[in-house]
C-alpha cells in the first residue's frame, strides 16, 4: 500500500505542477501584446535556423577551446606513444605533435581547418591555460629535486654542473655576436639578445634526464648519482641565471636591473627562511596522514599562486616562483607524493600539451626557406652540442671520472627537452627572439634531446660496455630459472606461490626472480628507492612464509611489455610467469569500437596481423600488454588468470591435442616439488593414441601412482571444479575453450595458460 501511495503522490505532484506551469506560460503569452513583442520571422526555415544555431555554438570561444583541448590531448598522446616505442622520451613526440598542429604542417596543407580549429582570436585563451599548466609543472619539478643529494655530493657535481653552464653560455654569447646583425629583432640591444642565446644554450632538462637515467637502470650506480646531482645543480643555477636575465631584459640595462635582482634576492631569502619553516611545520603535522584535508591543500596552493604572482610582479617570471615553491616544499617523501599525485596528472596530461601546441603554432618551419638559414640552424646545433656535451664531459674528466662516464655525463647533460622550450617561449614573448631564431632553436632542442639515447648507445658500444642495470643480476648457470613479472602485489604473491610450487624441493638447482617494471613517467627520482621498497615488501614477506629465496629486480621503462620480453630473453630464463591484465576495450559497445580502432592504428597489432600471430589472439580475453609479451618472448611463458590462488595442491590439465604433451613436464614438477595431485582430462582421446603422451603418463603413474589420475569425461561436473586449485592449459587449447564458449570458463579455478 505504501508503494501505491508514493506512486499516487508522485503523479499528483508532477502532473498538477506541470499543468500549473503550462497555464502560467499560456497566460504569460498574453502579456506580449502590452510589451509590443514581435516574434522574429524565420525566413530560411526551421532546419536552416537550427544549422545556424549549431554553427554559432561551434564558434563559441568555450566550444573552440574544448575542441582544441580534445584534439591536442589525442594527438600529443599518440605522438608520445610513437616516440616511446622507438626508445625516445615521450616529450619529443609531444613537441612534434605541437609542430604538426601548427603552421608547419596542418596550417600549410589544411589552412581552412587550421583556422577553424586555431583561430587567431582563440590563441590568448590557449596561452593562458598553457601558462597555468607550466606553473603547475614547474611546481612539480621543484618538488622532484632532492636537495639532500646536492649536500652529499656537491663538490664534484657543482664543478661539472657549473662548467656545463658557463661553457655553453659563453659559446652562446659568441654565437649571438655573429648572428645579431642578421637575426636580432628591431629595437633589441645586443645584451638581452646575447644573454638569451647564452641561457638557451646552457639549459638542461632535469625531468627528461632523470627519466633516461631510470630507464637505463643506472639510477643506483655512482654514475647515476653524479649525473642526477649535476642536473639538479644545473637546474637551480640555470633558473636563477634565467631570472637575472629576464630582469635585465625587462629593465633595459644591467644597472637598471640591479633593483629587480635585489628584490628577487630578498624574495628568495624570504622563501627559504620564512615560508619554508612554516610549510615544514605543516608538513610535520599532516605529513603522516593518508590524505590531506582541503584547508591544508589550500594553504600550499595559495603559497604557490602568491609566489608565482610575486615573481611575475618583480619581473623574473611566474615560473620561477612556482619552481621555488616546489623546492621549499616539506622534505617528506609521502607528503610530496600526495601533492605530486594531485597536481601532475592535470598539469602533464591536460594542460602541458597545450603548451607544446602553442609552441608549435609559433614554430614555422616554412620560415627556413633558404639553404643559408638551414646552415645557420646546423651551426646553432653544433655550438649547442659542443658547449653542453663536451663542456660537461671535459669537466667530468677533470674531476676524476673515466672517459666512458665523462662522455655519458656529457650526453645526458646535453638533453634539453621541455625546459629549453620554456626558455625560448619566454624569450619570444619578451620580443628578444624573432620567429626565425625561435624556430631554429626549437629544432636545436629537438635534435639535442633526440640524440641522447643514440649517443649513450654509441658510447657503450665504443667502450664495449653496457649500462649497469638489471641484467647483471640475472645470469646464473646450470639452474632452472623462473622469472615472475608482477604489476600489483596480490598477483605477485599468487605468481610467487605458483613458482615456488614448481621448484621448492630443488632450491640448489633453481632460482626465482621477482620483477616489477613501472613506466618512467609515473615515478620520480627522489622517491624511486621508496617506491621499489613499497612494491617488493609484500612479495618479500610472502617469500619468507614460503621459505623461498628470491632475487628482486626493478626498472623504470617507457615500454613495459618489450622490456619484460627483453629481460626474459637476455637472462635465458626457463620460464616466465606473468599475470593476465584486463582489457579496457572489453564489455561495452564503445570499448569494442575503440578496441577495433586501436587494432587499426596500433603498429604492434598490424605486425602481428602480417606475421600470422594475430590469429592466436582472436576472441581471447588477453589485454594488449599480454598480447605483446606473448608475441615477443622466446621461452616458455605462463599467463596466470588469478582467482586468489593460495595453494597448488589439486591441479587438472585438459589435453585437447597431441601438441599439449609439453604440459606433462609441469605436471611432473608439481608432483615432485609440491606433492600436488594432478588430474589429466583426456578430452579427445589423444592420451591413449599418442605415443609421447601415453609414455609420459605411464611414467608418471609408475613413479607417483597416488598423485595422478586420468579422466575421460567430456562433461566436467561443478563439484570437481570446485575442488581444484588450478587448471593448466596450453594457449592453443585455451583459444578452443574461448571459441566454443565452454561452460568451463565460468566455473574454472585459477588458470595457468602455457605457451610452449
Amino acid at each position: 500500500m505504501k508503494n501505491h501511495k508514493n506512486t499516487i503522490f508522485y503523479l499528483v505532484v508532477t502532473g498538477g505542477f506541470s499543468a500549473l506551469i503550462y497555464w502560467i506560460l499560456t497566460m504569460g503569452k498574453r502579456l506580449e501584446v502590452h510589451k509590443k513583442y514581435t516574434r522574429s520571422v524565420v525566413e530560411n526555415g526551421h532546419w536552416n535556423d537550427f544549422v545556424d544555431s549549431m554553427s554559432l555554438n561551434l564558434h563559441h570561444p568555450l566550444a573552440i577551446l574544448l575542441a582544441q583541448i580534445v584534439t591536442i590531448i589525442i594527438v600529443a598522446r599518440f605522438f608520445g606513444w610513437v616516440f616511446r616505442k622507438i626508445g625516445q622520451p615521450s616529450v619529443i613526440g609531444e613537441i612534434i605533435a605541437g609542430i604538426v598542429l601548427g603552421p608547419s604542417l596542418l596550417g600549410l596543407y589544411f589552412p581552412e581547418f587550421s583556422q577553424t580549429l586555431f583561430p587567431v582570436a582563440s590563441l590568448g585563451n590557449l596561452q593562458f591555460l598553457s601558462q597555468i599548466g607550466l606553473i603547475l609543472f614547474m611546481f612539480v619539478i621543484g618538488m622532484e629535486l632532492d636537495l639532500k643529494v646536492l649536500q652529499n655530493r656537491a663538490k664534484d657535481a657543482v664543478v661539472i654542473s657549473h662548467a656545463s653552464i658557463v661553457i655553453p653560455f659563453a659559446l652562446g654569447i659568441g654565437l649571438a655576436y655573429f648572428v645579431y646583425f642578421r637575426f636580432a629583432p628591431e629595437g633589441i640591444a645586443f645584451l638581452p639578445f646575447a644573454l638569451f642565446m647564452g641561457i638557451a644554450m646552457s639549459i638542461t632538462a632535469f625531468p627528461v634526464l632523470a627519466r633516461i637515467v631510470q630507464e637505463r637502470g643506472i639510477h643506483k650506480t655512482k654514475l647515476g648519482a653524479v649525473v642526477i646531482t649535476c642536473a639538479a645543480a644545473d637546474d637551480i643555477t640555470a633558473w636563477c641565471i634565467l631570472a637575472a636575465v629576464i630582469a635585465i631584459v625587462k629593465a633595459g640595462t644591467f644597472v637598471s636591473s640591479v633593483y629587480t635582482i635585489g628584490i628577487a634576492i630578498t624574495y628568495v631569502i624570504a622563501m627559504i627562511y620564512v615560508v619554508k619553516p612554516f610549510l615544514k611545520k605543516i608538513g610535520e603535522l599532516y605529513g603522516t596522514k593518508g590524505n590531506l584535508n582541503k584547508p591544508v591543500v589550500a594553504i600550499f596552493f595559495l603559497t604557490l599562486i602568491i609566489s608565482s604572482y610575486t615573481t611575475e610582479i618583480i619581473g623574473i617570471h611566474a615560473l620561477f616562483g612556482a619552481f621555488m615553491t616546489g623546492v621549499i616544499m616539506p622534505d617528506i617523501t609521502k607528503f610530496r607524493n600526495l601533492f605530486i599525485e594531485k597536481v601532475e596528472d592535470v598539469s602533464v596530461i591536460l594542460l602541458l600539451p597545450l603548451f607544446f601546441v602553442f609552441t608549435g603554432l609559433r614554430t614555422e618551419i616554412g620560415l627556413l626557406n633558404d639553404p643559408y638559414l638551414w646552415k645557420v640552424t646546423g651551426f646553432i646545433i653544433l655550438v649547442a652540442v659542443a658547449g653542453k656535451f663536451f663542456g660537461s664531459a671535459l669537466a667530468a674528466k677533470f674531476v676524476g671520472q673515466s672517459w666512458r662516464d665523462s662522455l655519458t655525463i656529457g650526453a645526458l647533460m646535453n638533453t634539453r627537452g621541455l625546459m629549453e622550450l620554456i626558455v625560448l617561449n619566454i624569450g619570444f614573448e619578451l620580443g628578444v627572439l624573432t620567429a626565425e631564431v625561435f624556430t631554429m632553436m626549437v629544432i636545436m632542442a629537438l635534435v639535442t634531446t633526440f640524440m641522447t639515447g643514440p649517443a649513450l648507445n654509441l658510447i657503450n658500444y665504443i667502450f664495449k660496455t653496457k649500462d649497469v642495470g638489471v641484467l647483471d643480476e640475472i645470469h646464473a648457470v646450470d639452474k632452472y630459472k623462473v622469472l615472475i613479472s608482477f604489476g600489483n602485489n596480490e598477483k605477485g604473491k599468487s605468481l610467487l606461490r605458483l613458482a615456488s610450487s614448481l621448484v621448492k624441493k630443488q632450491k640448489e638447482t633453481s632460482s626465482i626472480t621477482a620483477m616489477h617494471l613501472t613506466l618512467s613517467d609515473e615515478v620520480h627520482s627522489y622517491n624511486l628507492e621508496q617506491y621499489e621498497k613499497d612494491n617488493f615488501m609484500p612479495i618479500l614477506q610472502e617469500s619468507k612464509v614460503l621459505k623461498q629465496e628470491i632475487t628482486t629486480l626493478f626498472q623504470a621503462t617507457v615500454d613495459i611489455e618489450t622490456n619484460i620480453a627483453d629481460i626474459a630473453n637476455t637472462g635465458e630464463y626457463d620460464l616466465l610467469l606473468v599475470g593476465l591484465g584486463k582489457s579496457i576495450f572489453e564489455g561495452t559497445l564503445l570499448g569494442k569500437v575503440l578496441g577495433f580502432t586501436t587494432r587499426i592504428i596500433n603498429p604492434d597489432r598490424l605486425i602481428d596481423k602480417f606475421t600470422g600471430k594475430e590469429g592466436l589472439f582472436e576472441n581471447s580475453p588477453f589485454d594488449e600488454r599480454t598480447r605483446q609479451i606473448i608475441s615477443k618472448t622466446k621461452m616458455p611463458l605462463g599467463i596466470l588468470v588469478d582467482k586468489d590462488l593460495q595453494h597448488v595442491n589439486h591441479v587438472f590439465i585438459p589435453i585437447f591435442s597431441s601438441e599439449d604433451s609439453f604440459l606433462m613436464d609441469y605436471a611432473q614438477k608439481l608432483i615432485y616439488n609440491n606433492n600436488s595431485h594432478i588430474t589429466i582430462l583426456d578430452v579427445n582421446g589423444y592420451v591413449k593414441t599418442n605415443f609421447i603422451l601415453k609414455s609420459a603418463l605411464d611414467s608418471l603413474e609408475q613413479k607417483y601412482p597416488s598423485n595422478i589420475t586420468l579422466v575421460n569425461d567430456k562433461i566436467i561436473k561443478k563439484e570437481f571444479l570446485a575442488k581444484q586449485d588450478l587448471m593448466i592449459i596450453s594457449i592453443e587449447s585455451w583459444k578452443l575453450l574461448v571459441d566454443s564458449r565452454s561452460i568451463w570458463l565460468s566455473r574454472v579455478p585459477s588458470v595457468l595458460i602455457m605457451k610452449h
